[in-house]
């Protein structure tokens, strides 16, 4: 193979490597003046411009490896930088400048620390997401070879695994990690912006009143403790899953049937009222608790709470015989079941926390007793229909007390 060839995905896949050393591959495509492809012994392919000014000598840019740097974007940055050459800049001044851009990775390291942390509850899912879907294509690329290209890419492939919302979540987290190094001038352009996004359904799933029986069979038959509660006290609070699993004994006022949550999603305090039944699981729980026990859910991680229920809501689902069901759906089924027994969309909203512009006036003028009455009479509808008998089998409710 001649060392000058027009470089396609196809014939750089197809360069085989040396024996020994290194050798380099020069672009015939004159939209990439000076663009080169080192091949080493190992395999290991990388992009970089060679260049000269007049009458100086010769210097080279290493831009990133192939295929984590697609010929696309190895041209744009040769463009870019044979461009900057061309008018007269220094090219190891071109060099250090392109060393000195921060990859991916390292500008979402300075998002979370800088930004997510002290500002969103949820960075952690940011965390969690990055790991999963961008750290492997996209962190050790430069900020500026991350082009409205690849990320359309990125997106198509989460789509079409089958999860078109989580492609939507990860598109958004670049766009805010992008919109964030512009403020902080760190970025010139935001290349997730504009990008269309896949049409979202409303989820609607909650528990409905025949299989609520089966739902709490499952739950009386749960051997953990500790999983068993963590659901029902979700389903009987309809508070999200980060504020139960984190629940702390310092924030519940039995006596006066109150759980206070300092901070939610939205940023705000909350105070959440504690129908009966959630007092007796709490109450239950306590006489069990260990004195340096401080989460109502103990866990042995190093956040020292329950983290990951997973495993133990596979087992309630196939044993109830439910599917399409989350956890989250817990949370929406109190709402449900209060606009099922009258409550308004108002105090459903109070309950649970949503903060809306536009009844935010209303929501101020509320107290907890129209809130507390409509979340023990949703409580008390659901309940109801746990005790309804399923064939000859006895009530559940006695099943669930049973086990308690």
């Amino acid at each position: 193979m001649s060392n000058r060839i027009n470089f396609t995905k196809e014939t750089i896949e197809a360069i085989a490597p040396p024996e020994k050393g290194r050798v380099t591959y020069h672009d015939t495509n004159k939209k990439a003046s000076g663009l080169q492809l080192r091949v080493t012994s190992t395999g290991t392919k990388t992009f970089c411009v060679f260049r000269r000014m007049n009458g100086g000598n010769p210097d080279r840019v290493t831009l990133g490896r192939f295929p984590l740097m697609t010929l696309e974007q190895a041209r744009k940055q040769a463009a870019l930088i044979s461009a900057s050459i061309a008018n007269g800049d220094n090219p190891a001044e071109v060099k250090r400048a392109h060393k000195a851009e921060p990859t991916f990775g390292e500008l979402f390291d300075e998002y979370i620390e800088r930004h997510a942390k002290p500002n969103k509850r949820t960075w952690e899912e940011d965390v969690q997401r990055f790991n999963q879907y961008l750290k492997k294509p996209l962190a050790s690329k430069k900020i500026k070879a991350v082009d409205r290209n690849s990320l359309s890419t990125l997106h198509s492939d989460i789509t079409n695994a089958g999860h078109p919302t989580v492609a939507n979540r990860v598109l958004a987290l670049v766009s805010s990690v992008f919109g964030w190094a512009i403020n902080a001038g760190r970025a010139d352009a935001n290349p997730a912006s504009g990008l269309r996004r896949n049409r979202e359904k409303s989820r609607d799933r909650f528990l409905q009143g025949d299989e609520i029986p089966r739902f709490f069979a499952a739950l009386a038959a749960e051997e953990n403790p500790t999983i068993r509660d963590y659901f029902l006290l979700s389903l009987l609070t309809g508070m999200r899953r980060s504020n139960v699993l984190s629940m702390e004994w310092k924030d519940i006022h039995l006596a006066r049937a109150e759980w206070r949550i300092e901070r939610t999603k939205n940023g705000e305090a909350m105070t959440v009222p504690l129908p009966p039944e959630a007092i007796r699981v709490l109450e239950e729980r306590k006489t069990k608790k260990k004195d340096t026990d401080k989460f109502v859910f103990p866990g042995t991680g190093k956040k020292g709470h329950l983290v990951e229920p997973k495993s133990g809501w596979e087992r309630v689902l196939s044993r109830a015989n439910l599917n399409n069901l989350r956890i989250h759906d817990l949370r929406r089924t109190l709402g449900s079941w209060q606009a099922k027994t009258g409550s308004s969309l108002v105090i459903i909203g109070k309950t649970l926390g949503h903060k809306n512009v536009a009844t935010t006036q209303i929501y101020a003028r509320l107290d907890s007793d129209p809130i507390r009455e409509s979340v023990n009479k949703a409580v008390e509808a659901i309940m109801q229909a746990a005790t309804t008998p399923i064939s000859s089998s006895t009530g559940i409710a006695d099943n669930f007390s049973s086990k308690s």
